[in-house]
């Protein structure tokens, strides 16, 4: 029959905190569990092998309290386990029932379980996905000031709670929104698998998708950007340039722009696929489009890709890409700034405008939504297999003329 026994090291530093570990101990063999349950020696009877709760200081006694019901329920995990196995009448060591205990532990902790989700993503190559996880598991973490939790214990008035913090720190309604449908995702997974009943933790906060601010400027802030002399400042200058790049461009992403690659450039047509949807676009060259290639074709010289987004001799692409988008908004900021727009300049402004302005040239929806890429609303995907790409091409010639001075070409 296995034992286990809650231990406690100090530290060999004076006055910082030591730490408690389990010994699960079976045919004289001994073996640890680390628990990250940290008190300092005054707060440990080394007797009775448990937590001394202090009289006066009531912040560090519930913060004790917690650590002596976690370590409860630890023991009670553990003995569970070594019950299960010895009614199987098969021998085990004492590494077994660690390695069950870890497993169990992952499952039932909230972090732990949706850290193994993320990593299951990132396996399957869903990496944007991981990265909304992630970000949801962090703003959770940091309401949580890091202390985990088991997945029972997820409850409707923690996650009010949470969206009530997530206001006062000044998150708008759609972020909160967002980190709550993520963690609601992963919670439901663990319902899925049989590991909790479902408890409706996110039955009482908001979980739906507001209309966004418009971020379209008109076509005299994009001639004015433009024409903008930004000589001084070659960050600045890059910033502009691909933001053009994608207003030229029907308001491509800068994930697609950057993805871009030589070869999917002939004869004056640009064919690529949109890496959130999979839909195949094609896009008319146009003069403005190759002054911007034209202009870092040194930069991208000996590189496979049109644009000087992703250097493949850095490695890592999609980092490079996240971070090249991170500087270029940072700098477009600074453009609207300098332009004295209220809202902040992006790249998403590019797309927005793109729209904005070709629906003031009344150009059709229909038209608009395709030549854009959507192909989430069933209005247009009725329109995906019938309109003439040329029409899309006529489109977006007539919102670059606007900018360029000169008459647009008649129908």
């Amino acid at each position: 029959m296995a034992s286990v026994k809650v231990k406690f090291r100090a530290s060999t530093v004076e006055g910082k905190q030591g730490t408690i570990f389990y010994q699960v101990i079976h045919n004289r063999v001994v073996r640890q569990i680390k628990t990250g349950y940290r008190v300092y020696r005054k707060e440990w009877s080394v007797s009775s092998d448990e937590v001394i709760l202090p009289q006066y200081d009531d912040e560090r006694r519930n913060y004790l309290i917690k650590i002596k019901c976690n370590i409860e329920y630890d023991i009670s995990k553990l003995q569970q386990i070594i019950a299960s196995l010895n009614h199987q009448g098969k021998s085990y060591s004492s590494a077994e029932v660690i390695s069950s205990f870890k497993l169990l532990t992952s499952q039932n902790s909230f972090f732990g379980f949706m850290e193994e989700v993320i990593n299951e993503l990132k396996k399957l190559g869903r990496i944007r996905t991981s990265e909304t996880y992630t970000a949801a598991l962090n703003s959770f973490r940091r309401f949580r000031d890091g202390e985990d939790l088991s997945l029972d214990k997820l409850e409707p008035n923690m996650i009010l709670s949470y969206e009530a913090y997530l206001k006062a720190i000044g998150v708008s309604s759609n972020s909160s929104s967002f980190y709550m449908r993520n963690l609601r995702a992963v919670y439901n997974r663990a319902v899925e698998r049989g590991i909790i009943q479902q408890q409706y933790p996110f039955k009482y906060v908001y979980t739906g998708v507001g209309k966004t601010e418009k971020r379209a400027v008109s076509v005299e802030v994009i001639k004015r950007i433009n024409e903008m002399d930004l000589s001084i400042s070659q960050h600045l200058d890059y910033a502009r340039d691909m933001f053009m790049f994608s207003f030229y461009t029907r308001g491509m992403s800068l994930v697609d722009m950057a993805y871009l690659r030589k070869k999917d450039l002939v004869n004056g047509l640009l064919s690529y696929r949109r890496r959130k949807t999979g839909q195949h676009l094609f896009i008319k060259w146009e003069k403005p489009m190759q002054d911007i290639v034209d202009k870092y074709k040194f930069e991208t010289e000996s590189s496979v890709y049109l644009l000087p987004i992703i250097k493949p001799s850095r490695g890592n692409d999609r980092k490079q890409y996240i971070y090249a988008g991170h500087n270029i908004n940072r700098n477009l900021k600074i453009i609207g700034e300098k332009l004295g727009l209220m809202a902040s300049l992006t790249m998403y402004v590019a797309r927005h405008s793109w729209a904005s302005i070709a629906k003031s040239k009344n150009i059709p929806l229909s038209i608009i939504s395709e030549g854009m890429g959507h192909n989430s609303e069933t209005t247009t995907r009725i329109y995906l297999a019938s309109l003439d790409h040329m029409i899309i091409d006529k489109a977006n010639m007539l919102v670059i003329k606007s900018i360029q001075n000169s008459e647009v070409i008649g129908e």
